[in-house]
């Protein structure tokens, strides 16, 4: 049966209108995915902090980096485990996120903050929520300057002090409890890293001397105002109730010797000319009158790599003011054998850093120290002051 000229009108009619009422149902708002609105209060957070900052410029090259995301502000409070009597000690608090939420839990806040604009931002938003009594800003260098008596630490390290500043506070003067530290992601895989990682070197081996290091979470490099260019993570470092009764002056200098080649075996190491006779050299001034002294040796020409260069001259003339030229190959000579004697009774001539863990670094220590070879002057003694800072150096 054929369709009249009316039935196929009207068919068309209610066609037209079923496609514009698809339309409209399609360009209605619908809230089907939660986190829409969680992407949206942060932007609204950090246009909020844009306007309170007064478009302050940050300086990209002192590591002034925002953190913006108050879910990850909020968790780092969260898991630093804050009691109510804690005084907490904030590094680098820029305009003051994470400051605000460390005063909501905290009895009292330092805040150490060399750039003068952001102190004034940061006292400004305290005031305004009145929280101005519990803090106490001190705008100096944190590196520089003496730590006040706190109960933990949190805070956005920058991260061009990031190695010196973990140096100043697990090897400093003020005992804490925790430390919860936002720091780039790649120094703290190194501060995490465990014998045989890549990462592993010096840097894990002196901090988890005197402390352990937990992984919380990781940052993504847009959370922060400007953006880095890398991602950033979260570590607690919680200093051990006991340590290993070692001089730290002489374990810097000799885990500083191990992993100047971390990869390179110690019996290459130690066959180094160079490093031959800068420990002879050491025994030397440490010992001036002494005629046994002299037990390790310098190593061959040829079994030299890399790393001896015109410097050899300087602690070959060193060495002549205690003995002729004429003595000094055999003096090497019988230092090298000294030094070759401890490794190989310790099972070490073939084994790497890189592998090494801290009790067994410990006890190749004591091997060289039962011998009579040390890697600093055991008759210097620094300031208890200046211990953190030299520290920073062995990191």
């Amino acid at each position: 049966m054929l369709r009249t000229p009316r039935s196929i009108s009207f068919c068309l009619t209610w066609f037209v209108y079923r496609q514009r009422a698809l339309r409209q149902l399609r360009t209605k708002p619908v809230n089907r995915y939660t986190h829409k609105n969680n992407d949206s209060d942060d932007k609204k957070i950090r246009h909020l902090n844009e306007s309170q900052e007064d478009k302050v410029f940050f300086h990209k090259s002192k590591g002034q980096h925002i953190l913006t995301n108050q879910r990850v502000l909020d968790t780092i409070v969260r898991k630093s485990n804050i009691k109510p009597a804690d005084s907490v000690l904030e590094i680098g608090p820029g305009t003051g996120n994470l400051t605000l939420k460390l005063l909501e839990v905290a009895k009292k806040v330092f805040a150490i903050e060399i750039d003068k604009r952001m102190v004034d931002i940061l006292n400004k938003r305290v005031a305004e929520r009145g929280f101005q009594d519990r803090l106490t800003v001190i705008c100096k260098d944190a590196l520089k300057t003496e730590f006040p008596q706190f109960d933990i630490v949190v805070a956005n390290i920058p991260y061009g002090i990031s190695s010196p500043l973990v140096a100043k506070l697990v090897y400093g003067a003020n005992p804490f409890r925790s430390a919860t530290l936002l720091l780039q992601k790649e120094f703290a895989r190194r501060l995490l890293a465990s014998p045989g990682d890549s990462e592993f070197n010096r840097l894990a081996v002196n901090v988890k001397l005197v402390a352990d290091v937990e992984f919380v979470m990781d940052v993504s490099k847009r959370d922060f105002l400007p953006c880095p260019k890398v991602d950033s993570s979260v570590v607690i470092i919680r200093p051990k109730a006991e340590i290993p009764a070692v001089n730290l002056d002489e374990w810097w200098a000799f885990t500083r010797t191990c992993f100047t080649k971390k990869n390179k075996t110690l019996g290459a190491t130690f066959k180094q000319k160079k490093k031959v006779i800068e420990l002879l050299r050491l025994s030397k001034e440490m010992v001036p009158n002494s005629e046994n002294v002299v037990n390790v040796d310098s190593c061959d020409s040829g079994e030299d790599d890399d790393d001896d260069d015109d410097d050899n001259n300087d602690d070959e003339t060193a060495i002549e003011k205690f003995c002729s030229p004429s003595c000094l190959e055999k003096e090497t000579s019988l230092y090298k054998e000294k030094i070759m004697r401890v490794l190989k009774s310790g099972a070490f001539e073939d084994k790497r850093p890189s592998k090494l863990s801290n009790e067994e670094l410990l006890h190749l220590l004591s091997l060289f120290n039962q011998a009579g070879i040390y890697f600093h002057d055991q008759s210097e003694r620094k300031n208890a002051d200046n211990v953190a800072f030299a520290a920073a150096y062995s990191l």
